[in-house]
């Protein structure tokens, strides 16, 4: 039977219309949602998603050598110590002591995680040192040059930071780019200056500080940003013991997140465009439940 005015009400009408038009809005709306992904889903997978999104450079991961691998070095008897091969290792000649040493670079991305520097090509850290060292080949000073992987056999090769049951050091990762060196007298002063950041991204690079152990086979419990200090507070070196002939210094390096911006704020664009159309998409269904109720009401003033 055909509908009239008569057999259907103006109430009944509108509010049928009126439910069609809701009906159509939610179902955009929700459209939208599942489409931007805020439908639901995965949290962990989304924010390690949004971890991965939100840093300049992705974490480099490089396995510590394990013993009978070709830089494994050594392993100390009392389990207190590893030692990795370091191509800038060296032994002073004549030796004159017992004195050895590291002074480190680690570049961090934003997320806090070991990275070779990809992202900042062209960029190098120069850390001063002092005339102990001056008979080393790659002090005097030490430069560290971005990206490790175009510049260095070996880009990360040593294990600074982190703990793991089976190790005495380290937590089986490497994350760190050294200078090492062997054959000081135990009396010998190490001097380093303040690092110096030069080249094509230095503005995209903060110093975080140094952590500093003299006198002690490094600990590696300890934390490349919460535990670093300022260069005043290392006193820019050390003095060898007789009883702690070793000592070691760490650079710590962070992006600073203006590549990681400059890439956010690519995406705000285009996600920005999405969220528009989005936004005019909903404006729309609303817009259209508008116009169904003015129709349905002019027809029936």
């Amino acid at each position: 039977m055909a509908l009239t005015r008569n057999a259907l009400g103006r109430p009944a009408f509108v509010a049928g219309v009126l439910a069609v038009g809701a009906v159509l809005a939610v179902a955009l709306l929700a459209g939208l949602a599942i489409g931007d992904g805020s439908g639901g889903g995965d949290s962990a997978l989304e924010t390690e998603a949004t971890i991965q999104d939100n840093v300049s450079e992705d974490a480099y991961v490089e396995p510590a050598p394990e013993e009978g691998d070709l830089f494994f070095e050594e392993r100390a008897g009392d389990d207190s110590w590893v030692s990795y091969v370091n191509p800038r290792d060296e032994y002073r000649d004549p030796n004159l002591g017992q004195g050895s040493g590291q002074i480190c670079v680690t570049l961090l991305n934003e997320a806090g995680q070991p990275i070779v520097g990809e992202s900042v090509p062209n960029t190098t850290a120069t850390i001063p040192t002092g005339e102990s060292l001056e008979w080393h080949s790659d002090a005097d000073p030490f430069v560290v040059e971005f990206p490790l992987t175009d510049n260095y056999v070996r880009p990360l090769d040593s294990d600074q930071f982190g703990t793991n049951p089976d190790l005495p050091q380290g937590d089986g990762y490497m994350d760190s780019h050294c200078l090492e060196w062997h054959g000081l007298p135990e009396d010998e002063t190490v001097e380093y200056g303040e690092v110096e950041l030069e080249g094509e991204h230095a503005d995209d690079i903060e110093v975080v500080g140094y952590i500093q152990q003299a006198h002690q086979a490094w600990e590696t419990d300890v934390h490349p940003i919460g535990d670093a200090e300022s260069y005043e507070a290392t006193e820019g070196g050390w003095t060898y013991e007789t009883e702690g002939s070793h000592g070691q210094t760490v650079v710590v390096l962070q992006l600073n997140g203006d590549v990681a911006d400059q890439q956010s704020h690519g995406e705000t664009d285009d996600d920005g465009l999405a969220d528009g159309v989005g936004g005019w998409v909903g404006l729309g269904a609303i817009a259209a439940l508008v116009a169904l109720a003015g129709v349905a009401f002019s027809r029936y003033r």
